[in-house]
């Protein structure tokens, strides 16, 4: 009978601690967000709640369960990454879920389990809708892919490079550019021929070309290209030339000077040369003379002038009747909306032969003169 009694005592005991036990240990895992929309790499961010209801200290692990294959997470409270937290008794604490949705992966909606496992056990189930198609690959893009200018210029297009890969790429960078043309890459404002680019990072890289000299007017196709071990990605690059501009102006034989009497006039041979890949229309010339010159063309404005030609024209310096014997200083000039050239002139005034004449003929006069009144008087 005692034995009887002191087993139902034990029973009873042993009883009410284990209904102690589970009435107590009450552990709850809780966050607003439990549905998330992403792209592929991108990463997901849960503010989460352990919440202990019970009387006693509960210590936790935590793990996922279904997380699909190539995620990864990590767990932190504090700044700090866990696998265990003690949670006080009616208390509760945060931690950080930080979800890492790989490049390569399926649209669709994916689910998985945060379990917090301690005396007693939580979960908490969530879901991620990746709304599109993975990849893992390399974009490289321009926004403005076309330029327009002459031979002389300089193009200078912004490019993005985008790694949509898991790992860090080491992309080297070519460019198939016509013969004499010059490629230059420029990323964080310093020359380069390769840039290294995070995953799922991108960089700016300039891409300068620098046309031949005696590029024709045309339309050329740059390709350009970024390549890794891994993974490529090419764009092509337009660059109009609109043709090179230049204009020369001398004489047939080359030389700069010549002679004018003070009075008179002289006729120049100019010779201006379209040495441009394009036309040129509405081409004027001018000159620049001493006070009192005058010069007049006998073709003021050439209306057109074909690239590779020449023309000639004629332009008569006047020199004033009080010039001085010596050398000036003429400067003639043709000129464009697009180009220009100019030719300066040595000019070297004579002093007119018929005032040599005249001056002898007086000379003459004053000596016969004198010669006449010494006859006549001279003997008296």
């Amino acid at each position: 009978m005692t034995r009887k009694i002191l087993w139902s005592l034990f029973t009873v005991v042993m009883g009410g601690v284990l209904v102690a036990s589970t009435v107590y240990a009450d552990v709850s895992v809780y966050t607003p967000y439990t549905g998330l929309s992403v792209t592929p790499g991108e990463d997901i961010e849960y503010s989460v709640d352990i919440i202990n209801s019970g009387e006693t200290i509960e210590t936790v692990e935590f793990e996922l369960n279904g997380l699909p294959e190539g995620w990864e997470h990590q767990i932190s409270a504090s700044g700090t990454n866990i696998q265990e937290l003690s949670i006080r008794p009616n208390s509760e604490e945060s931690i950080r879920l930080v979800i890492t949705v790989p490049l390569q992966v399926e649209k669709g909606v994916y689910e998985f389990d945060l379990v917090a496992d301690g005396t007693s056990t939580s979960s908490l189930g969530m879901m991620v809708n990746v709304t599109e198609e993975g990849t893992f690959k390399t974009n490289f893009t321009t926004e403005q892919p076309n330029m327009q200018g002459h031979a002389d210029s300089t193009f200078e297009y912004s490019t993005t490079l985008k790694n949509q890969t898991a790992e860090q790429q080491h992309y080297s960078l070519t460019s198939q550019a016509p013969n004499g043309w010059n490629t230059q890459f420029k990323a964080d404002g310093k020359g380069v021929t390769s840039v290294t680019v995070e995953p799922n990072e991108e960089k700016t890289v300039e891409v300068v070309i620098t046309p031949a000299k005696n590029a024709k007017a045309d339309t050329y196709t740059i390709p350009v290209k970024a390549q890794s071990g891994a993974t490529a990605s090419e764009i092509e690059l337009e660059a109009v030339i609109t043709g090179s501009y230049g204009l020369t102006l001398t004489t047939p034989d080359g030389l700069l000077s010549d002679d004018v009497t003070a009075g008179g006039d002289t006729i120049i041979d100019l010779v201006v040369e379209n040495t441009g890949t394009v036309d040129l229309t509405e081409i004027d010339l001018n000159g620049s003379t001493p006070p009192k010159w005058e010069v007049e063309f006998d073709q003021p404005t050439i209306s057109t002038l074909k690239a590779g030609e020449k023309t000639t024209v004629k332009a008569t310096l006047t020199a004033p009747k009080d010039a001085i014997a010596g050398d000036y200083a003429t400067t003639f000039s043709v000129q464009t909306a697009e180009a220009t050239s100019e030719a300066n002139f040595r000019m070297s005034v004579k002093t007119s032969t018929a005032w040599g004449f005249i001056g002898v003929a007086i000379i003459v006069i004053v000596i016969g003169g004198l010669y006449y009144i010494f006859r006549k008087y001279g003997r008296r």
